[in-house]
């Protein structure tokens, strides 16, 4: 949290964040998060790396789902839940793969993120 708030400190429009949950415990990993949407709420375009997707979804405009540096999804949150083979993949849903790594990048709409897909999963 204190390196989340020496990012702020100079009242950025975009912040980026490299994994902000990693290592910690569940009850603090929700409230960075509340933390982070609160930063969102306030005007702040939030770029966010996360390897917890529901958390990652959960507050994002958009996400993009990356496996082994490609991308393989993006879309609104709602698109990628509701897309059976992202979530039976990425999102540990329908006995997915246990060896499979998920990475969602989540990017805040406020200063219009760019918005590409050059691989997609079938029906985003």
């Amino acid at each position: 949290m204190v390196a989340i708030a020496r990012g702020l400190m100079g009242q950025p429009k975009l912040l980026l964040l490299d994994e902000p949950s990693l290592g910690l415990a569940p009850l603090i990993v929700q409230h960075v998060f509340q933390i982070i949407a609160g930063i969102r709420g306030q005007g702040t375009t939030v770029l966010l790396v996360e390897q917890n997707a529901h958390m990652a979804l959960s507050i994002g405009d958009r996400g993009y789902v990356l496996e082994t540096g490609r991308l393989v999804a993006e879309g609104n949150p709602k698109a990628l839940w509701n897309n059976d083979e992202v979530r039976a993949a990425y999102l540990g849903v329908h006995g997915a793969a246990q060896n499979r790594r998920e990475t969602v990048s989540t990017a805040s709409r406020t200063l219009g993120a760019p918005s590409f897909s050059p691989h997609r999963v079938r029906g985003i």
